[in-house]
């Protein structure tokens, strides 16, 4: 979306800055409802007194990765509170997200929310919706490229920082070598992570592939690698589940390397209690679902934005190791952190 000049002097807005707008008026009443594409029960903010809105919510979540049940969790507090009605779907597969899209644009919805895991498959579909005055934000994934398809607002991490964090991680640990594992090839977000890592990193780095739709395979590949190289000292998963079964296969494996992760979910925090798991880099993925819709609610109702239409709104990385763990482990049990 093209904006006034002024704005390009802005730095990043991080996202702590960001929650200061959050702050509604609104009156006492909870949101009802427990289908899946409605928003979420339980909250207690209250819901604002503003006309109801209809916000679609379109991931690229593979089928069981339960990474997006903590995004969507705070989308629905966010549409909860602000009197909208969310409609949650997703699919990995580039075209058929496309498609969705697509399907909410029909709907006449008053806003969409997208990932960019692969966003040249949905530039076309982006520019249908901002034909049809759809104001469209991203989240999650697409740093790099949510401006370029004229995406209104961003909410998420640099992958890339992120990446070359937890690799100046790597070399403070005095490892050597280190495998990352990308569950999603092509995702760009994952590829950035890697490349991150291999850009500071002063030893090693060596990618590997596997299908995360299928944990038994993920399982069998990793620990066929380790099984096979000795040298590898540090696994770098590139998501929650994936460390936790990374973890598996060192045990397996009897490999001695040691098992860094980006994302959080309450399993995860209680393997880095236990040191199976040595640090995580948490991207606050709640946070990137809920300011997402409530941006649009901010935009419909008051004309706000924020990043001033050319910065992105940062929700990470920050590392959660046995250090602080036990402050974010509250929060990950209740599907927040």
């Amino acid at each position: 979306m093209d904006r006034s000049s002024r704005f390009r002097r802005f730095a990043p807005v991080v996202a702590v800055a960001a929650a200061a707008a959050l702050t509604l008026a609104g009156c006492s009443s909870s949101s009802g409802g427990k289908k899946a594409e409605e928003s979420a029960d339980g909250a207690s903010a209250g819901k604002a007194n503003t006309p109801r809105m209809t916000v679609a919510l379109v991931t690229h979540q593979a089928p069981g990765d339960t990474f997006w049940d903590i995004v969507r969790k705070g989308a629905e507090a966010a549409a909860a509170k602000d009197n909208i009605k969310l409609i949650y779907s997703a699919d990995p597969n580039a075209g058929n997200q496309a498609s969705l899209v697509q399907n909410a644009i029909d709907q006449k919805v008053d806003g969409i929310a997208i990932t960019l895991a692969k966003p040249d498959a949905l530039k076309d579909v982006v520019g249908k919706a901002k034909a049809a005055n759809i104001p469209v934000v991203g989240l999650n994934s697409g740093v790099s490229d949510w401006q370029k398809l004229g995406l209104m607002e961003f909410f998420g991490q640099d992958e890339t920082v992120a990446g070359e964090a937890l690799g100046k991680r790597l070399n403070e640990s005095g490892a050597k070598k280190a495998v990352c594992v990308i569950q999603e090839q092509g995702n760009i977000g994952l590829t950035q992570r890697c490349d991150g890592v291999e850009k500071t990193f002063s030893g090693t780095v060596e990618t590997l592939n596997v299908n995360g739709t299928d944990m038994p395979s993920v399982k069998s590949t990793i620990t066929a690698k380790l099984s096979q190289d000795k040298a590898i000292d540090y696994v770098v998963a590139l998501g929650a589940p994936f460390a936790l079964t990374a973890a598996q296969s060192v045990s397996e494996s009897g490999s001695e390397a040691k098992v860094a992760t980006f994302d959080l979910n309450k399993d995860l925090t209680g393997a880095i209690s236990k040191g199976s798991i040595e640090f995580a880099v948490d991207q606050q993925p709640y946070l990137q679902g809920y300011l997402a819709i409530d941006s649009l609610w901010l935009y419909k109702n008051n004309g706000n934005y924020m990043g001033g239409g050319e910065q992105p709104v940062l929700t990470g990385p920050a590392f959660v190791d046995k250090s602080n763990v036990d402050a974010v482990a509250e929060f990950a049990a209740k599907g927040t952190r």
